[in-house]
């Protein structure tokens, strides 16, 4: 394989997580008799550019195209979160009832529908049928396709040229990295701005979230190994946020070279890369070190509660859970059922472990002694949400980055 970005082919394999199904493959009681397909969960770094990826790609069609279990507007925080977003783009940005903004992947339109509130124009573009039907529904207009230069010279066409193009826990999705950036260019206007926002790559290493690892997110972002391609493309990293969400994301704005003035947040953000050592082999072994010891902890916190007699649920489905419970091996001799807020995902069965999720009200109805929480990242919001389970003596459980029971 080659480097996603710089093509180089010197690329050294740090992570191995095993074969695992992809995250978001939630099975129906019929699917539960029939082969699933796992696929190898491996981290490659790039030695020439540090650019940090997966070693095997699963087709986009297989894991977009049809029945895709994932909304983005499930919690309060996460609602938050996208108004603060578009807030902050359209007064920084001076947006107004001229200008596009296009969201790449754009799910049921909840940034989409916080933009439209704060008085732009807005079209969405996603490849998962189901979710547009629901965006639709919920009055965003979305072009079911994946996002590519034919369809960035269709959105000019009919829409005119567009202002703001987000990408929110996408640009990490999408092979063809270089077909992105030439469709993004194309479709700008001179002074347009694309806004890449995923999780950042130093969070991962430095908080352990090694479950964040699964096969949609192809790519682990930092802005070392970015700057050289886009300048590839004649764009620059203008300014980088960072954000709490998603166990520590950061939010990068892009533009034609020479168009935004440049912070000097950008180059302090690779000299703490460079001095946290992520583009070290020694320092990423360490973590791979550390990976393998947080399932050993988790498993021996999870057989004991279940040797003392005690039950266990899991709290929240999120893809991200998935890696942990195929790669820690935790199936249905742990955890009774998995409880979840999502219809999607809700008389469905896990990936690969097939545990029957059920929606929220059963964890009060059956009262396991302890619950797993997957989606750790809301632990908060979660835990205030089921605090009458708290109240009736049950215990939570969060497994990174040190396993811990609350």
């Amino acid at each position: 394989m080659a480097c996603r970005l710089c093509s180089s082919s010197n690329l050294h394999k740090f992570l191995d997580l095993g074969f695992t199904p992809p995250a978001d493959a939630f099975l129906r009681k019929e699917q539960l008799r029939e082969p699933e397909t796992y696929y190898p969960l491996e981290v490659m770094l790039c030695r020439n550019c540090g650019f940090i990826q997966l070693s095997h790609i699963v087709s986009p069609e297989v894991l977009y195209r049809h029945d895709y279990p994932y909304e983005s507007s499930m919690t309060r925080s996460g609602q938050l979160h996208w108004n603060e977003f578009a807030h902050t783009v359209t007064q920084r940005f001076s947006l107004g009832s001229n200008d596009l903004v296009v969201d790449i992947g754009s799910n049921v339109g909840v940034l989409l529908g916080a933009f439209r509130d704060n008085g732009t124009r807005i079209l969405g573009v996603d490849p998962a049928s189901n979710i547009v039907r629901i965006a639709e529904k919920n009055g965003i207009e979305t072009i079911n396709e994946f996002f590519d230069r034919d369809i960035a010279q269709r959105i000019v066409q009919e829409k005119g040229k567009v202002s703001v193009i987000t990408a929110t826990n996408v640009f990490a999705h999408v092979n063809d990295l270089h077909s992105f950036m030439e469709a993004a260019a194309a479709a700008l206007t001179d002074r347009g701005v694309l806004i890449i926002e995923a999780p950042y790559v130093v969070n991962l290493v430095r908080q352990l979230e090694y479950d964040t690892i699964y096969h949609e997110h192809l790519s682990y972002l930092s802005v070392k190994p970015l700057v050289p391609f886009f300048a590839t493309f004649g764009m620059e990293i203008f300014d980088i946020e960072e954000r709490d969400i998603h166990g520590g994301s950061f939010r990068l704005y892009v533009a034609r070279t020479g168009q935004q003035q440049v912070s000097p947040v950008v180059g302090e953000m690779m000299e703490v890369e460079e001095r946290m050592g992520i583009y070290r082999p020694e320092v990423l072994r360490e973590f791979a070190t550390a990976v393998a010891q947080n399932r050993q902890s988790l498993l021996w916190m999870l057989r004991s509660l279940k040797h003392a007699g005690n039950s266990i649920a899991a709290v929240s489905a999120p893809a991200k859970g998935m890696t942990l419970l195929n790669y820690c091996r935790i199936g249905t001799e742990t955890l009774d059922f998995i409880t979840e807020k999502s219809t999607l995902k809700i008389g469905r069965f896990t990936p690969g472990t097939h545990i029957p999720v059920y929606s929220d009200a059963m964890l009060l109805e059956q009262m396991p002694s302890h619950a797993l929480l997957l989606a750790w990242n809301f632990a908060d919001e979660i835990m205030a949400n089921l605090a009458e389970y708290r109240q009736r003596g049950g215990k939570f459980i969060i497994p990174i980055p040190t396993p811990r029971i609350v």
